[in-house]
Formats: C-alpha cells, sequence, structure tokens
C-alpha cells in the first residue's frame, strides 16, 4: 500500500503509520549485594567498617535474589517493547541490639545506679581522658558527710586510732591563726601614755635633766651653793611622780572617759561621724570559743598567762623586772559582730575583724592561780599549757581570761559608713585623744582603731538571741 505518510508493518502484521522506531540498546542489569540489617554492628556495615580500618564480614552478607522459605517482595520495572523484567530481593534480618560501640566495634552495656552484690562493672569507654582528681577546696556541697582529716586529693585519711584532745586543739588554733577574718590583737599597754608625747620631746626633756644636774653638780663643788641641783631635783621628782600616777591609773582615766562620753543614737547619725553606740552584741559568720573554758559563740576572747619573778627565778619575758608580774603568753581574737542600739534599735555590723585596728578595754577574771602555797596544778591547766609546749617546773603563774559572749552588753566607737541599705561601724582614720585631765593629773592618751569596752562578762547576765 503505497501513501506518501511513512508506514511500518509490526511483528504481528499490522501496518501502522509513522517510522519504525529504532531499538535501543538494553541496560544491563547489575546485581548488588543487599546488606543485611546490621543492628549497630560496624564489622556488618561494609565500607564504614573499611574507613575505620575494621575487617569486614563477609559470612553473613547475601546476593540478590529470591531465597528459599523466606519472605521476598517483587518489583517491576516497565521496559520498552512488550517484555518486562522480575527483579527480586530479599534480606533475613539477625536480632541484635543497638547502642554505642567501642574502638573494636563491640557494643557496649550501659549500667546505671549503683552496682550492689559485689558485681564490678565493666570498664566504660570514654570520648577522652578521664580529667584528674581535684583537691579539696573548702566549699560546703551535698552529698554525704565524711568524718575525719582529709588528704590532698579529697578522699578521708585514714589515722590509726582517735584524734587526741591536743591534736584537735592544735588543728583549731591553727585554723583561728591562718583564718583571715579573725583579727590577732597585739599585746600592747593599755593605757598608751607614750603616744600622748612625740619621742622628740620626751628625748628633750630627758637631755634637759641630765644637762641640769651636770650643771647643779659642778656649782655645788665650785661655789658651794645647792640651790641649782635642789630645783633640778624637786623638778625632776614632780615628773616622775607625774609618769608613775598615769602609767597605774590612767587605765582607769581611761575607762571613765569612755563612760562619760555620750552615746549616739544611730538613726540621726551622719555618714562619716564619729559615735559611740552601746547595745546587745551578736555574732557574725565567725563565732570564736574561749581558750581555755571554752565558752562558745564570742565576738572578742582574751586568754593571759602572767607569771612572778622572784630574785632568783626566771624571766617570762625579755623585759621582766624582778619581784614583778610578767606577761608570758597572749591570746586575744576579735571578730566581726553586729550591734543592736539601745536609743533607735538600728543593727550595725562593726568591722573589727579582717585585721581592722581594735582597742579593747575588756575586764578579764583570774581563772587559774598557781603559787608557792598551793602549786597543785589541775588536768585542765596542764593540758592548756601542754597544748602550747609551755612549761610548769614550779613557777608562780596567774591565767586570766576575759571574753564578750553573745548577748552581752558592749559599747563601741567608731565611725559610721553607710553602704546603701547596710549600717556598719568601721575604724577611724585618726586616732582618739582622751585630752589632759587637770583634775586628776592625767596626761592625754591616744586610742587608735575601733573601741571595745565591756565588764566582766562572766559576772553580769547575758541577753538570750
Amino acid at each position: 500500500m503505497g501513501s506518501r505518510f511513512p508506514s511500518h508493518q509490526l511483528s504481528n502484521g499490522l501496518y501502522v503509520s509513522g517510522r519504525p522506531e529504532q531499538p535501543k540498546e538494553k541496560a544491563p542489569t547489575m546485581l548488588s549485594a543487599a546488606m543485611p540489617y546490621t543492628g549497630g554492628d560496624i564489622k556488618k556495615s561494609g565500607e564504614l567498617g573499611k574507613m575505620f580500618d575494621i575487617p569486614f564480614d563477609n559470612s553473613r552478607s547475601r546476593k540478590s535474589g529470591p531465597v528459599t522459605n523466606a519472605p521476598s517482595r517483587t518489583v517491576s520495572f516497565g521496559v520498552s517493547g512488550s517484555t518486562a523484567s522480575l527483579i527480586t530481593g530479599g534480606s533475613v534480618r539477625q536480632k541484635s541490639h543497638s547502642g554505642p560501640l567501642n574502638k573494636q566495634g563491640e557494643l557496649v552495656k550501659k549500667f546505671s545506679g549503683p552496682q550492689t552484690g559485689g558485681i564490678a562493672p565493666p570498664s566504660r569507654q570514654n570520648s577522652g581522658p578521664l580529667p584528674p582528681v581535684l583537691p579539696t577546696t573548702g566549699l560546703i556541697t551535698s552529698g554525704p558527710i565524711s568524718s575525719g582529716p582529709l588528704n590532698s586529693s579529697g578522699v578521708p585519711r585514714k589515722v590509726s586510732g582517735p584524734l587526741e584532745a591536743n591534736v584537735a586543739a592544735k588543728l583549731q588554733r591553727t585554723s583561728i591563726a591562718n583564718n583571715q577574718a579573725v583579727t590577732k590583737l597585739i599585746q600592747e599597754d593599755n593605757y598608751p601614755f607614750k603616744k600622748g608625747f612625740p619621742k622628740a620631746v620626751l628625748s628633750a626633756v630627758i637631755l634637759l635633766f641630765v644637762m641640769g644636774f651636770i650643771a647643779g653638780g659642778f656649782i655645788l663643788a665650785a661655789v658651794h651653793n645647792a640651790i641649782l641641783l635642789v630645783v633640778v631635783v624637786v623638778i625632776f621628782t614632780v615628773m616622775a611622780a607625774l609618769f608613775i600616777w598615769n602609767r597605774y591609773w590612767g587605765r582607769r582615766a581611761i575607762v571613765g572617759f569612755l563612760a562619760q562620753y555620750p552615746d549616739a543614737e544611730l538613726r540621726t547619725a551622719k555618714d562619716g561621724q564619729f559615735v559611740k553606740v552601746s547595745g546587745v552584741v551578736t555574732c557574725g559568720n565567725v563565732p570564736l570559743e574561749s581558750s581555755f573554758q571554752k565558752v562558745p559563740r564570742c565576738i572578742y576572747t582574751s586568754t593571759s598567762l602572767y607569771e612572778y619573778r622572784g630574785w632568783d627565778s626566771k624571766a617570762a619575758n625579755s623585759q621582766h623586772r624582778r619581784f614583778t608580774w610578767g606577761l608570758r603568753s597572749v591570746e586575744r581574737h576579735v571578730v566581726d559582730f553586729y550591734i543592736s542600739d539601745f536609743q533607735s534599735g538600728l543593727r550595725a555590723l562593726v568591722k573589727a575583724g579582717y585585721g581592722a585596728t581594735v582597742t579593747p578595754y575588756v575586764d578579764e577574771s583570774v581563772v587559774v592561780e598557781v603559787d608557792t602555797g598551793n602549786k597543785e596544778i589541775s588536768a585542765e591547766f596542764l593540758r592548756w599549757l601542754r597544748e602550747r609546749n609551755l612549761s610548769s617546773d614550779g613557777r608562780v603563774m596567774r591565767l586570766k581570761e576575759g571574753y564578750i559572749k553573745e548577748g552581752s552588753t558592749v559599747s563601741v566607737m567608731g565611725v559610721v559608713r553607710r553602704n546603701e541599705n547596710v549600717l556598719m561601724i568601721v575604724p577611724p582614720s585618726e586616732p582618739l585623744s582622751t585630752g589632759c585631765q587637770w583634775k586628776r593629773c592625767i596626761q592625754p592618751a591616744r586610742i587608735e582603731g575601733i573601741v571595745l569596752r565591756c565588764e566582766d562578762s562572766s559576772n553580769i547576765n547575758v541577753v538570750p538571741v
């Protein structure tokens, strides 16, 4: 059949219009190994295992195709022409567990909670080196409390036997001495008479007396006239008597000056004003304990050991003279505390700790006295001496102790500082001068820092707080 339109005959004898279709090359069928379910095992992951240099296990791999007695799924792909190819594939899933792997590709078991019954858990592989055990820092944290001392790694240190009382006392005294919040007061004279006069003035007065004695003696030897020498001796006697009077009665004069100083009201006190406040005290963050009587919750403690030196006795210190009492050991500490004003009822923080300058006038009482008639020493006093490496070889001793317990009535003198909502009393920048008390023949004295005044706390009633 002729026609201007091209046509061709199919294989079944039917003529159709159009040019015959060019035969296409059949795409080659590629067979790929169907990887089974690995279950997290890196040995079964093929190329992934090769990346980490792990040997690949080919024993469990299956090629695509029909599997006997296994479920299969049939997928048909359309191909040009009347034929179609069937590609079947399947895989057998093996039971496994997923989870983290170690370097060998093995499954790592996890254990949650503490292990009991003596079963030790396997070692756990971490992604890096373990951090070193840090030493203890002194911070208060939650968790079980371990009793006993700790080593540098924070692990309780094994101690053979219980701690002795003197060892525990030494540890406590060492902690107090190293604590920056505790101010250790230096022993000084309660009546600083020398601070009232400059050293140059005292040196000039001594030089004038020496020259007066020399001139009076020369005139007495030359013209037999003793008037100048008598005048110099009288003036020297008056000055020496005045010095001795101030030496022994100066402390009482200062205590009387502090008692007569008017109390101020904290509510109306201005910032930077020097005031005297009287009220009940309470402890701050670091309470103290008295050294010998072990009185708890104190803001100030003082323990002094005195020795009497006879003609052939040992000296308590380098300046100890014969037939006098000399100071052998002293422990004085003070910390920050609070005071409630009697006038206004306000509460102020007294900054007496952290190395502040403080001048205490606290009465002390004799707690132990060992004399020639009573040389029997109590066990507590021997323990106290042994803790401080002090001997008791037949000496005449006297132990005095004073303290300010929480709830005591105290007078404080200092400078008011207002920092936002905090009311504080701090040491003044200049010392306080008592002035010259002519009626009592008392020379002026200079008192530095915060002034604390309290009577004997053991003889007064303490307000419970």
